[in-house]
């Protein structure tokens, strides 16, 4: 037995080695942009790919990486990320402008190219960027296109978290235009006989791998890796798999040879996208979906339990503080339960994700949104306790006090219960809710439920079919809650007698 023992710790110890020493790189991208950037793989949701993923795996093997880690981040918080250090590079689609270089360190540009505009097919009315004023236009938050559609003044324009959303508002006729990078066109709308791209070219739009400021020794890794996929041809090689070779990115790496590599990746895209599913092939589609929204079903109930259990802890003690408290505990719980309500969940969830590492203080994903999700909620919990207690006459707690008993007592034994038995029902309606809002932790790179449908949706444009398999699955995380609490309920009720 002891011998035994023995080689199970030499076996984990030098398992534990093995891992130390391997050489891990983690990047990250939003994999709701879409193709050809970073997405995921339609015939197997787990797997991503994209030219994007082919470069920066091509990068990590020339330059000795064992292991490549995976992040999942909204577009806009890639470079907030980095200065998190949750991942060592961000390849995005991460256009090299002034103010992003200010704030990272931006690898040599691996691909250059331009804006396009679509417009509907059987619009003639646009022509060129002129033609949308006083009309709407669509394009990707934050990027190039947007600050070229603003500059142009008179346009109403509507910024989108993905692409493909952009294009399928112009089918619909609720934008007029969409102005967005030609890859994205390309593969988006240039198939699509209800669009039209407009043969023209808007801005020069220039790629960089984005590091941390002081990563200049990645950066520069990473450059020599660039340099070298260039010279060999695999950089060349990626780009006609996903046809996106252009007459920019021959000028920028000297290359103006024919294509020797079959456009693999976009035709496979093409191929997906124009034929005809049938309803088994939809319903197979969401047997292999499954398992990436059961794991994001975990991660939402795992979040929502943990804040809640805090939100109802935190709730009670200010409750508590603020009615039976000093002047000064008083006035500390109104002025926390104000503020937090009176500020956006979303914005606390910046400030405590992005903001704390500014001061020293770096949290995990997880922790980070049970604690925003969990004081947001504690401020509605302390006013649902605040009702219970003043439901509980003023009178028990004088007798009890009258009778012996402290303060203290008389709350724990007297008030505190009944109160908490008179509030189970509006906190219950509020773990649902908190159930619904856990959704807003996607922007500081958790995957739940809904980004994964986000992401799913995005990839089979497929919104109503996977948006009603994902309402039901939240429908059956919370409707054990709802019973435990109808249970709680009839069972701690005052009158004994049960609710109907």
């Amino acid at each position: 037995m002891k011998n035994t023992l023995i080689s199970l710790l030499l076996i984990l110890i030098f398992t534990f080695s093995l891992s130390a020493q391997k050489k891990v790189l983690r990047w990250a991208a939003d994999a709701e942009s879409g193709a050809p950037f970073v997405f995921q793989d339609p015939r197997l949701p787990s797997k991503m790919i994209g030219f994007e993923v082919d470069i920066i795996t091509a990068i990590a093997e020339e330059l000795g990486y064992d292991e490549l880690q995976f992040v999942q981040n909204s577009w806009d918080g890639l470079i907030p990320g980095l200065e998190r250090e949750d991942y060592d590079l961000a390849i995005n689609g991460l256009e090299i402008t002034p103010d992003r270089a200010q704030v990272v360190n931006f690898s040599e540009a691996y691909f250059i190219t331009y804006e396009v505009l679509a417009v509907r097919a059987n619009d003639d009315r646009i022509t060129d960027l002129p033609d949308l004023k006083n009309r709407k236009a669509g394009t990707l938050k934050g990027s190039l296109a947007e600050r070229i559609l603003r500059d142009e003044g008179g346009i109403e324009v509507k910024t989108y978290e993905s692409e493909a959303n952009s294009y399928a508002d112009l089918r619909i006729k609720r934008i007029d235009g969409v102005l967005i990078d030609q890859p994205v066109a390309l593969y988006y709308a240039s198939w699509n006989p209800d669009i039209k791209l407009l043969d023209k070219k808007f801005g020069e739009v220039i790629y960089g791998i984005a590091a941390k400021k002081d990563r200049k020794d990645l950066i520069k890794e990473v450059n020599s890796a660039i340099s070298k996929l260039a010279t060999t041809g695999k950089l060349r090689e990626i780009y006609d798999k996903w046809n996106i070779w252009n007459d920019d990115m021959a000028r920028h790496f000297n290359d103006y040879s024919k294509t020797k590599t079959d456009a693999s990746g976009f035709n496979s895209f093409l191929k997906f996208q124009e034929r005809e599913i049938t309803w088994r092939e939809k319903f197979e589609r969401y047997l292999v979906s499954m398992p990436d929204l059961a794991a994001g079903a975990v991660t939402t109930l795992y979040l929502s339990i943990m804040a809640m259990i805090l939100a109802v802890l935190l709730g009670l003690i200010l409750a508590l503080m603020k009615v039976y408290g000093s002047s000064a505990l008083s006035l500390l719980a109104k002025t926390y339960i104000e503020v937090v309500r009176g500020t956006p969940l979303l914005i606390q969830l910046y400030l405590i994700y992005y903001g704390l590492p500014q001061i020293g203080i770096n949290i995990s994903p997880l922790i980070a949104g049970v604690l925003g999700l969990g004081l947001n909620y504690a401020a509605y919990e302390a006013e649902n306790y605040r009702a219970g207690l003043y439901s509980v006459p003023r009178g028990q707690l004088e007798a009890a006090i009258s009778l012996g008993m402290t303060k203290y007592q008389a709350l724990r034994h007297i008030i505190v219960p009944q109160a908490v038995r008179l509030v189970i029902p509006p906190v219950t309606n509020d773990f649902i809710s908190l159930l619904k809002d856990s959704s807003l932790v996607s922007v500081i790179t958790m995957v739940e439920l809904t980004k994964e449908y986000s992401r799913l949706a995005s990839t089979y444009y497929d919104h109503i079919g996977l948006g009603i398999l994902v309402a039901i699955i939240y429908l059956l995380l919370g409707f054990p809650f709802v019973k435990l609490s109808k249970y709680v309920e009839n069972k701690f009720s005052l009158n004994k007698k049960k609710s109907k």
